[in-house]
């Protein structure tokens, strides 16, 4: 009985590990999350070894039987995780002990925890990755939704918050639906790049049994295995890749958050939020505040320093495998939960967005936002160059800025002092809606093109 409750590796040792680092040692309370990849890992390398007749089958199949009872009891919430254990495979190991005796210890033949554990995450991280790139599109869905809706809505672009041309809302709200398709792309391409099994390499040298490494990679859904032991247990590029990948993600969050609470304030008004999407306040009775929009701003912050911890973690491990590495799984679980909800609450930010018709369309009349396109009629229409035409369309901004008039307020004889050749059309240049239907250009915010755009995104998120 005394047995039962020593370590894998206790026979080296001459006393018991210390208590304190038992408790600072031990991972099972974050890494047990990778309990279906440890099991699902342990049954193909089971039949791996079955095949390749390095165990035999009877001994095979008790393991296999004995390890889905395991995930059962882990699913049910029947599983003792014991922390004397340090991690999911060595807590899965000692109750498959329990549960089929010493048979059980065939089954960490030709295998280490550390190709054990790399295996496990890269099969978690695939899964995480594959759940991100549907919420993503998920996410991408709804702006072409609220796109589709606004294409007519004009509002103001702004380059340092300042207005600077007229623009449709619909073509403000594509631009963040490139920006979540590139995540989408960063994502699909970690998931590519990691499609190498690790198991089999060992502890770091790989192993003298006949195993066929190319039946396990198949089976656990890998294009291949690795191509060097000591590499593949001292790789965390992987985790790397994700947590910046998920900070990337986060930033574009935060960017879009940010524009939500400045729009929604009560000095812009561009847009209102459902009352769902908003919270009150404990003194002032008549507060609406974004704060939805606020937390997942605040949040990434937490993928900034999930990456910069881990690269800090690895930047002076020589190779190969070292205990630091065990904090891997806790920043990208944290990393993982953290993006999954903010991309949750985006989506359903954007599902609750109503923009202020009005206001839009009176703002981007404000801060002379045509005035490029002035001095563009006056390049196509009258042969000046830009700079002679920029000059020119700089004084009339601020002769309205004296008579404290918009650029549409302006009348005909008002604009012929500064150039008498002009004709009665120029006056077609100030309205906003003809602004943004000239932008024609491939990836312009007319109309015509933003249609196109979202046929176009359409049908890609079908594919």
């Amino acid at each position: 009985m005394k047995n039962k409750n020593k370590t894998v590796w206790s026979d080296r040792f001459n006393s018991p590990t210390s208590k304190v680092f038992e408790k600072i040692g031990a991972s099972i309370d974050i890494d047990k999350r990778l309990f279906k990849e440890d099991i699902l890992g342990s049954i193909v390398h089971t039949q791996m070894l079955t095949k390749q007749k390095i165990i035999n089958k009877k001994i095979g199949n008790k393991i296999i039987v004995g390890l889905k009872k395991i995930e059962k009891e882990i699913e049910k919430n029947k599983f003792n995780f014991n922390k004397k254990y340090e991690d999911i495979h060595l807590n899965i190991e000692k109750r498959l002990f329990a549960i089929i005796g010493e048979d059980a210890g065939y089954l960490h033949t030709a295998r280490s925890r550390n190709d054990q554990v790399i295996t496990d995450f890269k099969l978690w991280i695939k899964k995480a990755s594959a759940e991100i790139v549907k919420n993503l599109n998920n996410l991408n869905k709804n702006f072409l939704n609220l796109a589709n809706k606004n294409i007519q809505t004009i509002m103001p672009g702004f380059t340092h918050l300042k207005n600077a041309q007229p623009i449709s809302f619909a073509h403000y709200l594509l631009a963040y639906v490139e920006m979540f398709k590139r995540d989408v792309k960063k994502f699909n391409s970690n998931i590519e790049y990691i499609d190498e099994c690790p198991l089999g390499v060992g502890a770091l040298a790989g192993t003298s049994y006949k195993i066929d490494r190319n039946f396990t990679s198949k089976k656990l859904g890998f294009k291949k295995p690795t191509n060097n032991s000591i590499d593949t247990v001292s790789d965390r590029d992987f985790v790397i890749d994700f947590l910046s990948t998920s900070s990337i993600c986060a930033m574009h969050i935060s960017r879009f958050a940010e524009e939500i609470i400045i729009w929604n304030s009560d000095i812009f008004k561009l847009i209102k939020l459902n009352d769902k999407m908003l919270t009150g306040s404990s003194i002032m009775p008549q507060k609406k505040n974004p704060d939805p929009a606020e937390l997942i701003r605040g949040k990434a912050g937490i993928n900034f320093g999930s990456l910069q911890a881990m690269l800090t973690t690895m930047k002076g491990l020589p190779l190969s495998y070292y205990k630091d590495m065990q904090e891997d799984k806790a920043l990208v679980f944290n990393s993982y939960d953290t993006i999954y909800q903010s991309i949750i609450i985006t989506s359903e930010i954007v599902n609750n967005i109503k923009p202020n018709k009005e206001r839009m369309l009176s703002l981007s009349n404000e801060g002379y936002t045509t005035a490029t396109d002035f001095a563009d009629y006056l390049v196509k229409n009258h042969n000046l160059s830009f700079r002679e035409a920029y000059k020119t369309s700089a004084k009339l901004v601020n002769y309205a800025e004296n008579e404290k008039k918009t650029l549409n307020q302006l009348n005909f004889n008002e604009v012929l002092k500064l150039n008498k050749n002009l004709t009665k059309n120029v006056m077609n240049i100030f309205n906003v809606k003809n602004s943004v239907n000239s932008k024609n250009s491939y990836g312009g915010t007319s109309t015509k093109n933003i249609k196109k755009m979202i046929s176009k995104l359409k049908r890609e998120l079908k594919s």
